[in-house]
C-alpha cells in the first residue's frame, strides 16, 4: 500500500538533544518532496512545529488536528494546509488515525506515548492497520522498544510488535517504506 498520509506523533516541546529537532526537520522535508501529507496535533511549539515548519517550507501539506483545550496551550499552527479544531483528545486521535496511511514516532512525552500504545493498540485489536514506524533517534525509544520485546517474549501481545512496527535510526530510511 502505497503512504500518502502520515501521522507524526512527536513532543511539544523540543527536548534537550539537538538531533531530535534535526531529525524531525530533516523528516519533514522528507515527506515534502516524496508528496506525503504530514498529520500531526496541530501545535506550534517543539518538535510539532518543527515537523510542520519543515513540511511547509518545502510546500508540503500539513494537517493540524487539535483539541479546543489545546489550541492555546500548545499554540495552535495557523500557517497549516488545514486544521482542525475538535472537541476533545480522543476525537483528535480518532482523526489522526482516520485520515493516515501510516504513523511515524518522533521523540515525545506522555502525550507522544499514549498515541504509540493506542495506535500500537488498535492495530492488534484489528480495528486498524496501519503501519508504524519509531524514529529512534539518538536511542531515545531503546528502552519501550526493549519493553515491546519484553511483553512479547513474556507472551502478553497477540503478535509480533515487528509485523506493524518498524524502527529506524534515521529519517532517510523512511524511504524504503514510501
Amino acid at each position: 500500500m502505497a503512504i500518502k498520509a502520515i501521522d507524526v506523533f512527536c513532543g511539544s516541546k523540543a527536548g534537550n538533544n539537538p538531533l531530535f529537532e534535526a531529525h524531525t526537520t530533516q523528516l519533514g522535508y522528507l515527506l515534502a518532496q516524496n508528496n506525503i501529507t504530514v498529520i500531526y496535533g496541530g501545535g506550534n511549539k517543539g518538535l510539532m512545529a518543527a515537523v510542520a515548519n519543515a513540511t511547509l517550507e518545502k510546500n508540503g501539506k500539513v494537517i493540524g488536528i487539535i483539541p479546543k483545550l489545546l489550541s492555546e496551550w500548545e499554540h495552535q499552527h495557523n500557517g497549516l494546509t488545514e486544521l482542525h479544531i475538535v472537541e476533545n483528545m480522543h476525537s483528535r486521535k480518532e482523526l489522526l488515525y482516520e485520515k493516515c496511511d501510516a504513523a511515524i514516532i518522533l521523540p515525545g512525552g506522555y502525550g507522544t506515548l499514549d498515541e504509540v500504545f493506542e495506535i500500537l493498540t488498535w492495530n492488534q485489536l484489528r480495528i486498524h492497520n496501519k503501519k508504524i514506524f519509531i524514529l529512534n533517534s539518538g536511542g531515545f525509544y531503546d528502552h519501550m522498544i526493549a519493553h515491546i520485546q519484553m511483553m512479547f517474549s513474556e507472551g502478553f501481545l497477540y503478535g509480533d510488535p515487528y509485523e506493524t512496527m518498524t524502527i529506524l535510526n534515521e529519517p532517510q530510511e523512511l524511504l524504503q517504506y514510501l
